[in-house]
């Protein structure tokens, strides 16, 4: 039996490895060192993942440190800082906003302006000849159709409608009077500047006019109520029958002369004097007294005032049914226009003539510088007047205006200053030229 000693050492060498060998342990840590070294694609991917890490979770760390500081600094709550940075932003924001929008304004106000000025410019001829196909008939309408707008001022004139008057008729065989009772009136056209009359009625029998009665004036109604009667003696029947009663009623006016409203006439072959008679009648506008042979003539003429530039233009259209005033049964008439204040003559223009016509047609514009001051202080004379080469030019009819005119005088001069910048055409019925005028 092999000693004890040497069992051991066999066991002892088979158990332990040989050693390594040196070529194949320099193999082997290469190929470790080569399995788990990284490329350096995926080294430079792994670092800039890590950076935008670091980097998005910079921002809100910064923030909430800023947050923080100011909360310990100012003593407030994480929450209460944030609310009012905020609110801080909001108002600068709405700060920004305003001033932007201002801005756009002045820029918007200042093209407005620049281009205001040209548009008028252009617009004024456009608006001028809007408001004459409105206001005013066009100017070759005119000459082409003066006998169709005659027609249509006469009936519109005719359709006005000017109240309606009761009256009374009581006729004594025995003392051969007749007496008349103005009872009322109703629905009269308001001629004064306050939408009022000052309604009377004159009563008086064609065609004598011997005897003439009036009632007393009532102020400022429209429908007056009179209860007055009146007798005209020594009137026989057979007489009677002959004459027409007239019921002239006239708006008062305390400074200028009275505005005939309308007329009513009765002739009396018509009704039944053996009994009493009590009507109402719509009253009929005005030839003029005495009839066509005493009218002078009518005119129209447009008005228009600019407050801002104080300037009052007058455009003299034309005229119709002038009165004779030549031999040959006709007229060469010219327009004068005046200016005056106080009994004062401020400015005067005229028109040209026109030969041998009693239905002149001139359009002819005229204007005059009347601050809007001195507007309600002036009146406005629009005179015909008939051109002698030999003699002197004798007046046929004239229209008054402006602050103390009444009837549709007032009513266009009225009109005029309610629609400043507005031409204004009218027709006026000329009047008797010796109240005032002075001749040239």
């Amino acid at each position: 039996m092999p000693p004890s000693g040497r069992p051991a050492e066999q066991n002892s060498t088979t158990t332990s490895p040989p050693p390594p060998d040196s070529t194949a342990l320099s193999a082997g840590s290469k190929i470790k060192d080569d399995y788990y070294t990284p490329t350096p694609r995926s080294v430079s991917s792994t670092s800039a993942t890590t950076e935008a890490e670091v980097s998005t979770t910079k921002g809100p760390g910064e923030f909430k440190k800023a947050v923080n500081v100011l909360a310990e600094e100012t003593g407030l709550e994480g929450w209460v800082v944030i609310s009012i940075l905020v609110g801080v932003g909001l108002l600068v924001l709405l700060l920004c906003f305003c001033c932007i929008r201002r801005c756009f304004r002045k820029r918007r106000a200042k093209d407005g302006k620049k281009g205001k000025g040209i548009v008028d410019l252009k617009s004024v001829q456009l608006l001028g000849s809007a408001y004459k196909e409105k206001v005013q008939p066009d100017m070759e309408e005119l000459t082409e159709n003066a006998e169709d707008i005659a027609e249509e001022g006469e009936s519109k004139q005719s359709e006005q409608k000017l109240g309606k008057l009761q009256y009374k008729l009581e006729y004594d065989f025995n003392s051969n009077s007749l007496s008349v009772t103005v009872i009322q009136a109703e629905d009269l056209p308001a001629l004064d500047m306050g939408g009022t009359s000052d309604p009377y009625v004159k009563v008086y029998l064609l065609p004598d006019k011997k005897k003439k009665f009036e009632t007393k004036v009532h102020r400022k109604t429209l429908s007056p109520v009179f209860n007055e009667t009146f007798t005209f003696k020594g009137v026989p029947y057979a007489d009677a029958m002959n004459k027409t009663l007239v019921f002239a009623i006239f708006d008062f006016d305390r400074f200028s002369k009275h505005d005939q409203i309308g007329e009513v006439k009765v002739p009396l072959c018509q009704v039944d004097l053996a009994q009493t008679i009590e009507e109402w009648k719509e009253l009929q506008s005005v030839e003029g007294e005495g009839g066509q042979d005493n009218k002078l003539g009518d005119i129209c003429f447009s008005l228009r005032y600019v407050p801002t530039a104080g300037k009052l233009t007058v455009v003299i259209l034309e005229a119709k049914n002038l009165k004779k005033m030549d031999v040959g049964g006709l007229s060469d008439p010219y327009v004068k226009i005046a200016i005056m204040q106080n009994g004062k003559r401020l400015k005067k223009k005229k028109t040209s003539i026109k030969k041998c016509t009693l239905n002149p047609y001139y359009n002819e514009s005229f204007s005059f510088e009347v601050p809007f001051e001195q507007i309600q202080k002036v009146q406005l004379v629009v005179t015909v007047v008939d051109y002698d080469r030999i003699g002197t030019s004798e007046p046929i009819g004239k229209v008054v205006l402006g602050y103390n005119a009444s009837g549709t005088e007032l009513r266009h001069w009225s009109d005029m200053l309610a629609s400043p910048r507005r031409p204004i055409a009218q027709w006026h019925t000329l009047k008797d030229p010796d109240d005032g005028e002075k001749k040239d």
